[in-house]
């Protein structure tokens, strides 16, 4: 079995790969410090379980890694693996392709028993992701794509996510600043965010500023 391990911290990697290593001892385990340098190696070898953080820089993100993996190799089942609560991460993960989400405050046996569910070919669904899965698949405002936002919400959108107040905002469109805090609230509404820190992190993210 090849293992490849993806996370900007040292301490991290070196105590994954001797967890797995104990659990797996004919394991083939690599690990790396940076998406960019995960990708090349999915690109160019083949793996049966890869385990990655979200917050690697430079490069894409955690999650960005994970389409582009699941492009490339459908068949390559992804861990994430993250200090973010599952609340925060879980959906996105999944919906990027991830085959199981974990926060780095589990137990030692979770983690490789999410590498042995996966390899089989199912996915790993601990009871606190499965909690924020259900409670998403429930609401009917889950679906965040600022397609949903009409042309004005989208350049609010855009000016609130580089940190622009809304009176800043209200100059540079030429609007009153009820009329900014109308759009700033249905597209909170909309995207299901509780304040601007929430829209600022999504559009970094997903690399929209």
């Amino acid at each position: 079995m090849r293992i490849l391990i993806a996370d900007d911290h040292t301490i991290v990697r070196e105590g994954i790969k001797l967890l797995l290593t104990e659990a797996f001892p004919a394991a083939d385990i690599v690990d790396v410090v940076d998406s960019a340098t995960m990708l090349k190696l999915v690109y160019r070898d083949k793996w049966d379980v890869v385990i990655t953080d979200i917050s690697m820089p430079p490069g894409d993100s955690g999650l960005e890694a994970v389409k582009k993996i699941k492009e490339h190799t459908p068949g390559t089942p992804v861990i994430v693996f993250s200090m973010h609560s599952p609340d925060q991460y879980a959906v996105r993960a999944m919906r990027a392709g991830a085959a199981g989400y974990l926060t780095k405050s589990v137990a030692a046996m979770e983690l490789v028993n999410a590498v042995k569910h996966v390899k089989s070919g199912r996915r790993y669904i601990s009871d606190d992701v499965a909690a924020v899965l259900a409670a998403a698949f429930e609401r009917k405002d889950i679906d965040r794509s600022i397609e949903n936002l009409s042309d004005r919400e989208l350049e609010v959108f855009k000016l609130l996510a580089v940190g622009k107040t809304v009176s800043e905002i209200a100059n540079e469109l030429i609007l009153s600043i009820n009329t900014i805090n109308t759009f700033r609230g249905r597209l909170l509404e909309k995207m299901n965010f509780a304040n601007n820190m929430q829209l600022i992190r999504y559009a970094v993210d997903n690399r929209l500023v």
